[in-house]
């Protein structure tokens, strides 16, 4: 399993709040059918194929150009482990076993 984390940043806005801008993006993630989390500071999605996931990512990014902002950054952090299978959730599971959360 591919497990994504990216963030989606609206520059430019003329606001110090973006949210109405991230609910854009939030909302192609949600319709792409992908597993996702949204955290304070992005978004995790995971799946099989790098390139779908590279497709939600864009498709991501597109939204908040459509919601009206001129400029947008993307960072994306890839975690691409095929020796065992494993969802997102597993990895925060793996801290609390060890009583660190």
């Amino acid at each position: 399993m591919i497990i994504v984390e990216f963030t989606v940043i609206p520059l430019g806005t003329g606001s110090t709040s973006l949210s109405d801008y991230v609910a854009e993006v939030c909302k192609e993630v949600r319709n792409s059918g992908v597993r996702f989390t949204v955290t304070p500071m992005g978004t995790i999605i995971e799946g099989e194929d790098l390139g779908n996931l590279f497709e939600v990512i864009r498709k991501a990014h597109e939204a908040a150009i459509r919601s009206g902002v001129k400029r947008v950054v993307t960072v994306i952090k890839i975690d691409d482990r095929r020796d065992k299978e494993r969802k997102m959730e597993d990895k925060v599971e793996a801290l609390k076993k060890k009583g660190v959360i």
